[in-house]
């Protein structure tokens, strides 16, 4: 009885091409009490394998995570050996806005501790009090909503590449490290604001708006089906996208595109790009944004020092990894210090905007608002000196002003200016269409906004 792959991922391949059958890649989760997972992993992979499924599947106790690839005739197969399960029955299966045939080239079914990993002891509080459900047109309105604050549950590799506007990112490899993170910054905002989540397929927020109610934030909301439902709805009924860019997915295309938006840039030169790739060097499989350019100069490398190493002999290669861990920077996606447009230490979307304050006289809570005005925007950082550039497009900065930059991913960032070049030249002060550079503690992107305060 085969319980496990027995083709490698090249082998696969090639049958998926010589099939010729159209795949359909989707996904979804099911919170449900799972008496033995191993058995149930085991009558799921007999099943799918039959039905030439292939994906990476997580099961446990507490319920099933999947994202798999199947051939579309055998799609109603398919949904006949999932809702054999009570709990399945009815269950919603995000389909991929785009379609690739190699999405997925093993079958993998594992079983966890958890499907996602929260870092969360359920038994503290009601895992099933759980956020109010958005579709895509609610959760559009509810963004409009100036008492709302949106917040992006998936790691900074995924909301690097596209986000909804205005929502904060946290800076966070993981799912697990962003509870405390959000929880922390909102402790002011639980009683009057609305709190609303999002991610890639909604299997996150289910368990951070239970979280989040049971922290005490009363208005809680969560995307239905996450960003793939979302992109889904609003091409059906012909709505705005409030998301921009690419929606990244945990399977070979590591990406699809919502909107035109390109809101990255490539990890090595600057260019905007948003194409996730992982480092052709196997000991190192690091995953990066890299432009066609870079990718043709580096042969597909984070560095030259893995360019060196991939044009080793095999079994030197094979030496050089036995032994090695590289989990660390495998696990530290985006983030290694060899890639010059990616800095190690940012802060993302910190809400600081309207943080309230009592009145001293009557005690009650009033929102204080940063009067600011518009000045331009970034147009490059240069890493190494650590230099932002700007255009100014309205007003003027000068030395001595109190500056706001702010972006989805910087968050909003204040310093005062104590220096600047104007054009290339020591200046004192910068008019509109001059270009200006200064000294920064921190990164900028070239979507982030300069503003002056006005006291």
């Amino acid at each position: 009885m085969q319980l496990y792959n027995t083709l490698s991922a090249e082998e696969r391949a090639i049958m998926i091409d010589d099939a010729g059958k159209q795949r359909l890649t989707l996904s979804f989760y099911a919170y449900a009490q799972i008496s033995n997972p191993t058995q149930f992993r085991n009558e799921l992979f007999l099943a799918w394998n039959s039905l030439e499924v292939l994906g990476r599947i997580y099961v446990a106790s507490e319920g099933i995570n999947a994202q798999l690839s199947l051939p579309a005739d055998n799609f109603y197969a398919f949904k006949d050996s999932i809702e054999v399960y009570d709990f399945m029955k009815g269950i919603r299966l995000n389909i991929a806005v785009e379609q690739d045939d190699h999405s997925f080239l093993k079958l993998t079914v594992k079983v966890r501790d958890k499907i996602v990993a929260d870092g969360l002891n359920d038994a503290t509080f009601d895992v099933t009090n759980i956020g109010i459900h958005l579709k895509a047109k609610e959760f559009n309105e509810i963004l409009e909503n100036p008492d709302t604050i949106v917040v992006d549950f998936r790691n900074h590799y995924e909301s690097e590449i596209g986000y909804f506007k205005g929502a904060i990112t946290p800076d966070v490899d993981t799912f697990r490290e962003s509870l405390p993170i959000i929880n922390e910054q909102l402790q002011d905002f639980k009683e009057d604001k609305n709190l609303v989540m999002y991610c890639t397929g909604g299997i996150r927020c289910e368990k951070a708006s239970a979280y989040f109610k049971h922290q005490g934030f009363k208005n809680v909301y969560q995307l239905e089906g996450g960003i793939i439902n979302y992109a889904k709805q609003i091409k059906e009924e012909n709505l705005e996208s409030k998301f921009i860019g690419k929606n990244f997915v945990f399977d070979h295309r590591l990406g699809e595109r919502i909107t035109d938006d390109i809101v990255s840039q490539c990890h090595q030169c600057g260019e905007a790009c948003d194409v996730h790739t992982n480092c052709a060097n196997e000991g190192c499989h690091l995953l990066f944004i890299q432009c066609d350019s870079c990718k043709e100069k580096m042969e597909g490398c984070c560095s030259a020092e893995c360019v060196t190493v991939i044009h080793l002999p095999e079994d030197e290669q094979k030496a050089i990894r036995r032994g090695i861990k590289n989990g660390n920077k495998i696990f530290k996606k985006g983030k290694s210090d060899v890639l010059t447009f990616k800095n190690n230490e940012e802060t993302h979307g910190v809400f600081v905007a309207e943080k309230p304050s009592k009145n001293a006289r009557t005690g009650v809570k009033k929102e204080v608002k940063i009067k600011k005005q518009y000045i331009g925007k970034g147009t490059h950082f240069f890493p190494k000196p650590s230099i932002g550039q700007f255009l100014i497009e309205e007003n003027e900065i000068k030395i001595g002003d109190t500056i706001l930059i702010k972006g989805t991913t910087t968050g909003e960032q204040q310093l005062v200016i104590e220096e600047m070049l104007v054009n290339d030249l020591v200046q004192e002060t910068a008019i509109v269409g001059d270009t200006c550079t200064f000294k920064l503690p921190f990164r900028i992107r070239l979507s982030d906004k300069l503003y002056k305060i006005i006291a």
